[in-house]
């Protein structure tokens, strides 16, 4: 996806529309994660927009996701308090996960270069997000 110059991590709502042709494709990886065949090719031909709601409460940065993919209308809700404490999540694609997250500079991501590689600002603060499977065998570690 890609963002106008004023959208910065710091405000990240409005509504997104998922850019396959800037975009990997996802089929590997979501089979590695244990997703279906049936859904994976949903997620494969649908388009997957992403309503994003970031605000700040009790001294956090919140930043609320509605997805779907459509036609099938298969939707999924993300709710990620920047605090970086575990929160259990029942997802309709990927199933029960807990996941954390915070803000962070690249310096302090914990051993995984790959994570701090290609920012155009390698200085400044960025989300961090890392989500287990609870039963799949897999985990997920992104750096934004």
């Amino acid at each position: 996806m890609a963002a106008p110059p004023e959208k910065t991590l710091k405000n990240l709502s409005g509504k997104w529309v998922m850019n396959k042709t800037l975009s990997d494709d996802t089929d590997r990886i979501l089979q590695m994660q244990g997703v279906s065949w049936f859904m994976r090719r949903i997620i494969a031909f649908a388009t997957v927009t992403l309503t994003v709601s970031e605000y700040e409460k009790d001294g956090y940065t919140h930043i609320d996701i509605e997805q779907v993919a459509s036609p099938g209308g298969v939707r999924s809700t993300e709710n990620r308090t920047l605090d970086w404490e575990y929160r259990e999540h029942t997802d309709k694609v990927f199933g029960d996960v807990r996941g954390k997250s915070r803000w962070v500079k690249l310096s302090n991501v914990d051993d995984d270069d790959f994570l701090k590689k290609g920012y155009d600002d390698m200085e400044g603060e960025h989300v961090q997000s890392y989500v287990e499977s609870k039963g799949g065998g897999w985990t997920a570690d992104q750096v934004s």
